[in-house]
């Protein structure tokens, strides 16, 4: 558990200076109106598109991976617009982190918040799975009105960074968790708690399965999904957020809770979370991260690179 952070004078050195001016900028954005913004990110987004070569590539290569079927003309246009909606995240950090709540509500439109309160009958905590979609901050921020919940993440190497993300994402949350606190997740599981968990994404060879995503046969997937939700306190749901082409919000999803899972076979389970987040992709493919080497892990450390 991370408590709640505190400023420090020492925030103030000047190595941070380029920082605080970065954040500066971005907390003075966030006052303009919201359309504005996201037609700022998407002109952001094709910026990106010439500074970044390298992540074009990346998200080029993992849509034509996930969609052989797609012809070069349509993953094209898949990854430029998935770039706009990376210049929008940007942006969205400083919605999710600063705006009050009065202002922010007005953007939320839940989906299913049943299925999340037949999730914590009788006490159970919630295994709460979401996926990396660009505005994960935005998502993290209205969930919190629905309910608050905890959180696993990667701390940031940037003390001031890592002051202001933990401040942000705790806003209308309770508390966060890093990501190698495995018992502090249990806990939270254990106290009834909403615990968020994000699944995938390529973490290496350790504790994880070589499972089906999309047409990759074998990528790399974490099974901690199946050890938080083989805890006898909890129930997993899946949530999503997307958000609306015309300006209005951000539409909040809340999936019916998993039956009979974890089943004690890790690729099968894992093979049914990636077939979660596919179905959730397909809602909104070009709000999905693949600048993220989602396939960089092979099976046998031998095998030639997806990405070569």
């Amino acid at each position: 558990m991370i408590e709640q952070p505190k400023f420090k004078l020492y925030f103030l050195h000047p190595k941070f200076w380029l920082t605080w001016l970065g954040v500066i900028f971005l907390y003075s954005v966030s006052w303009l109106p919201y359309r504005f913004q996201v037609f700022l990110g998407k002109g952001l987004g094709r910026l990106l598109m010439k500074a970044l070569p390298r992540r074009v590539a990346i998200a080029r290569r993992n849509l034509t991976l996930a969609f052989p079927d797609k012809s070069s003309d349509e993953i094209d246009h898949l990854v430029k617009k998935n770039l706009e909606n990376t210049g929008v995240a940007y942006f969205e950090v400083g919605i999710a982190w600063w705006w009050p709540n009065w202002r922010i509500k007005r953007k939320l439109h839940v989906h299913g918040e049943e299925n999340l309160r037949d999730a914590q009958q009788d006490g159970k905590g919630v295994l709460m799975l979401l996926f990396h979609f660009l505005s994960l901050e935005v998502h993290a921020r209205l969930h919190g009105f629905v309910e608050p919940a905890v959180g696993l993440y990667r701390p940031h190497n940037n003390a001031v960074m890592e002051y202001l993300q933990t401040k942000g994402r705790a806003r209308s949350n309770k508390y966060m968790i890093q990501r190698r606190d495995v018992k502090g997740m249990l806990n939270a599981i254990k106290n009834g708690d909403i615990a968020g968990y994000l699944p995938d994404q390529d973490y290496g060879r350790r504790r994880v399965v070589f499972a089906p995503f999309f047409a990759v046969p074998d990528a790399s997937t974490t099974t901690g999904t199946m050890l938080f939700a083989s805890h006898k306190n909890c129930n997993v749901i899946v949530s999503r957020c997307v958000r609306r082409d015309d300006g209005t919000g951000y539409d909040v999803y809340y999936e019916p809770k998993l039956i009979n899972f974890p089943t004690g076979d890790d690729v099968a389970d894992a093979t049914l979370i990636n077939q979660l987040v596919e179905q959730a992709v397909l809602k909104a493919p070009e709000q999905y991260l693949w600048v993220h080497r989602r396939f960089k892990t092979r099976p046998e450390e031998d095998m030639p690179s997806y990405y070569s």
